[in-house]
């Protein structure tokens, strides 16, 4: 019973997907320290001197009312920095190493050589003479 759960998590796919969510809840922090130190301040700085953010308020002077636009752009270009890096990093170079090991892993097929002109007319008159050395006999 251990030793069938140790090839289990020790197969391919349980460590790999364990390594992506470490890395990817780390660069996670990364991208959200990126927008909230760079993307934010200067998508805010596009609402006004006096404004929150860019957005707008549906009820003025109720700041529960803020609709925020700014929010919704920088969650867009967290999730495209990150997918773009996961996608890059991760998913291209696992793709050709395991074109690779495919490639290691798949027999190579025996390609036939073509028989010389010599060896097949050779090949060709021993026939003929078995035929022809049977028929004597049977005569």
């Amino acid at each position: 019973m251990i030793k069938g759960f140790r090839d289990f998590i020790l197969r391919g796919n349980v460590v790999e997907l364990a390594i992506a969510v470490v890395i990817g809840s780390a660069f996670t922090a990364l991208v959200g320290a990126f927008t909230a130190n760079i993307v934010n301040p200067v998508i805010a700085s596009a609402g006004g001197i006096d404004a929150v953010g860019l957005g707008f308020r549906i009820r003025p002077g109720n700041d529960a009312t803020f609709v925020d636009i700014g929010a919704v752009i920088t969650a867009a270009v967290t999730f495209l920095i990150t997918a773009a890096v996961v996608y890059f990093l991760f998913v291209v170079p696992m793709n050709r190493a395991n074109a690779r090991l495919r490639a290691l892993a798949a027999p190579q097929e025996q390609q036939e050589r073509p028989i010389p002109v010599d060896t097949a007319l050779l090949t060709e008159m021993r026939d003929l003479l078995k035929e022809l050395a049977a028929r004597d006999v049977r005569q």
